[in-house]
């Protein structure tokens, strides 16, 4: 398994969340299973098992390709891009 070169491109500090729960989930009328914090720009969005995959479409939009849970306890993070835990 190769190593992720995109936490290199993370900023000094993790960006602050733009909102406390997937806000294209609470415009649909969906409930989120879990969240994700995009660590390039804050955007909060749910998880792949949630029925509207929000931060995979996130990732798909914009090009972020890191994000980390943003459940409380968990502290691991994902790349999108090489497809692994970082």
């Amino acid at each position: 398994m190769s190593e992720c070169t995109h936490t290199a491109d993370l900023p000094g500090t993790e960006p602050a969340p733009l909102s406390a729960t997937c806000l294209e989930c609470l415009a649909v009328g969906s409930h989120p299973v879990q969240l994700r914090l995009c660590l390039a720009c804050g955007h909060v969005g749910c998880c792949d098992s949630s029925p509207y995959r929000h931060a995979t479409g996130h990732f798909e939009e914009t090009g972020h390709p890191l994000m980390r849970t943003f459940e409380p306890g968990d502290s691991w993070r994902w790349c999108f891009v090489d497809q692994q835990l970082v």
